[in-house]
């Protein structure tokens, strides 16, 4: 279990507490400035990975003793976890209003208007401080004011536009905003979200791994590498003398997509805690 799951959690995974995404929490002034302001000004998020590239050129010992500190203040705003679609379809049996909204990462990075996040609330969409808030923020990454786009999906339509998502490489995190409280449900890349940027390329991490590892079936392997390809993290590479895919269980994440195009459904998620290589690797 998680850092998360023991104290937010009560040694479950912390994110199927319905608790946490309570709209109580959304009352909390202090949690809805931040909100605001995060949104409202994608171009923090720039500012912040510079600030990363400039610190990973700093001596080892630096960033062993300094990294921890920034990391435990980071818990405490906005934090998250990898976790797979099956755990997705499980908050969703308590989630009663699930909005798809741009994603600010890709504002940030691409200049462009990619919905790939998701607003999740216990409360119906026409009674939900969350969207009442975001139709609050006059965010630019909205490509404006006009918030009218944001759009309110049931969960089965959810669900299929995050299994799509999915297939093309997209791994699935859950987000903090004023930790404890969860108010959205994010799909990362490499590439373009800064999230992952900074957790694999500037090895500075804001979100856990999944409370899962992956694992090859020898035998149903059939060596095509697909499942290479749609990795975000680096943890498969390939066998030549074998024929099959080798996951390095210190590297993966268990978000579990590259089981999305295994056509020979070799590849399966496990318990991470039955893993003595990956255990204690959050």
């Amino acid at each position: 279990m998680c850092e998360f799951c023991h104290k937010h959690g009560e040694g479950k995974k912390w994110y199927l507490n319905s608790q946490l995404y309570a709209e109580d929490l959304l009352s909390d002034l202090g949690r809805r400035s931040y909100i605001r302001n995060f949104f409202t000004h994608p171009e923090h998020l720039n500012s912040s990975e510079a600030k990363l590239k400039t610190f990973k050129k700093a001596p080892a010992f630096v960033r062993a003793a300094v990294t921890p500190v920034m990391v435990n203040r980071q818990k405490k705003t906005h934090y998250g976890q990898v976790l797979p679609i099956e755990d997705i379809e499980e908050i969703f049996t308590f989630a009663s209003s699930i909005i798809r909204l741009p994603c600010i990462c890709r504002q940030a990075t691409t200049g462009t208007e990619q919905r790939y996040c998701y607003g999740i609330s216990l409360a119906p969409a026409t009674d939900s401080r969350m969207l009442q808030l975001v139709r609050e923020i006059d965010a630019s990454y909205l490509n404006g004011p006009e918030t009218g786009g944001l759009e309110v999906l049931g969960t089965q339509e959810a669900l299929s536009s995050i299994r799509e998502l999915e297939t093309k490489g997209l791994c699935h995190s859950i987000w903090t905003f004023i930790t404890p409280f969860i108010g959205g449900l994010c799909n990362c890349d490499r590439a373009d979200c800064m999230a992952m940027r900074a957790t694999v390329t500037h090895d500075f991490p804001v979100m856990f791994r999944s409370e899962y590892i992956a694992r090859v079936d020898n035998d149903l392997c059939s060596g095509c590498r697909q499942c290479m390809r749609v990795c975000q993290f680096g943890a498969i590479s390939y066998s030549i003398a074998l024929n099959r895919a080798v996951i390095d269980p210190g590297k993966c994440f268990g978000c579990g997509i590259c089981r999305s195009v295994c056509k020979n459904d070799a590849i399966a998620l496990s318990a991470r805690a039955l893993e003595p290589a990956a255990a204690l690797l959050w």
